[in-house]
């Protein structure tokens, strides 16, 4: 009985207590599904108790074995496909880690960074833990990629130019660059002929800010492009590039209208003098008259 065994043996108990009982629905399964028999089992112990996540990834892999693909095991347990990938990707850990996991020695977000980690990078991570010196959470995933990790979604740059390796995480269905300084090159590329763009579509001037620096609008007017207005461009740690179009800095922008207003003061007084001999014609006349 690979299902119902608890419902099996209450049902003989009522039957022996009752001196009798109806007929009990029960399915016999072919000889040699075994990945059939495996899913009922465990569909029967995961409406119970919801496993770990170690456990989960035993459950998947067995399944996999069995010739399930990722689809069929997602549509038995009502789950997704990506969520069936990252159980998988559990078997990447080493024995020793997954057993850390089992005795709540570390986290489930500290394992899940670790699927992204080769077999060295999880061995000195156990040597600092050994050490009691060992990064979790998110700050395990910026130890992995050396400092911050970078995701491919930030990339301004077609992502088939880079070279490089990158690493998956199934969990988040993100990934990320493994060589950071290969992705600098790229993005910083990408930020310059942007800019050489702008510039071309008549922008006064692209302003790239220093890599973390902020752009802050109280600190700015917005300005039109026809009215000299820059584009300002912020990059973070992180790789994220945002490209803010139409700003001058108040400083700038009050310099600007003041130029606005001399250049209209100098044409009202370029006027005045014609202005005034009509006056005059016309009081000339009236007094003719």
């Amino acid at each position: 009985i690979v299902a119902g065994r608890r419902r099996y043996f209450s049902a003989k108990q009522a039957a022996d207590e009752q001196c009798g009982i109806g007929l009990i629905p029960c399915a016999v399964m072919e000889a040699g599904d075994d990945a059939a028999a495996l899913e009922a089992s465990l569909i029967e112990n995961i409406t119970r108790l919801d496993p770990d996540e170690i456990s989960q990834y035993e459950t998947f892999a067995r399944l996999a074995t069995e010739g399930r693909s990722l689809g069929d095991i997602a549509v038995t347990f009502g789950i997704t496909e990506r969520m069936v990938k990252g159980r998988l990707a559990l078997g990447n850990l080493l024995p020793k880690i997954k057993q850390l996991y089992r005795d709540d020695e570390i986290d489930a977000d500290s394992i899940r960074h670790l699927t992204m980690a080769t077999k060295s990078q999880q061995k000195d991570w156990l040597a600092l833990y050994d050490n009691r010196d060992a990064p979790t959470g998110n700050y395990l995933k910026h130890w992995l990629f050396g400092g911050i990790s970078i995701s491919t979604k930030v990339a301004i740059f077609p992502l088939d130019t880079y070279k490089g390796h990158t690493v998956s995480d199934l969990f988040e269905e993100d990934s990320y660059f493994a060589d950071p300084d290969l992705f600098w090159e790229l993005q910083t590329a990408a930020i310059a002929e942007k800019a050489a763009s702008y510039r071309e579509r008549g922008w006064s001037d692209v302003v790239v800010l220093e890599t973390g620096h902020q752009f802050n609008t109280w600190e700015h007017e917005k300005t039109p492009k026809t009215k000299g207005g820059k584009v300002f461009v912020t990059v973070s740690h992180r790789g994220e590039v945002a490209f803010h179009e139409g700003w001058l800095s108040r400083k700038e922008a009050q310099k600007a209208a003041r130029a606005d207003a001399n250049k209209t003061d100098e044409g009202e007084g370029e006027k005045a003098p014609s202005a005034k001999p009509q006056a005059n014609a016309s009081a000339s006349r009236i007094r003719l008259l």
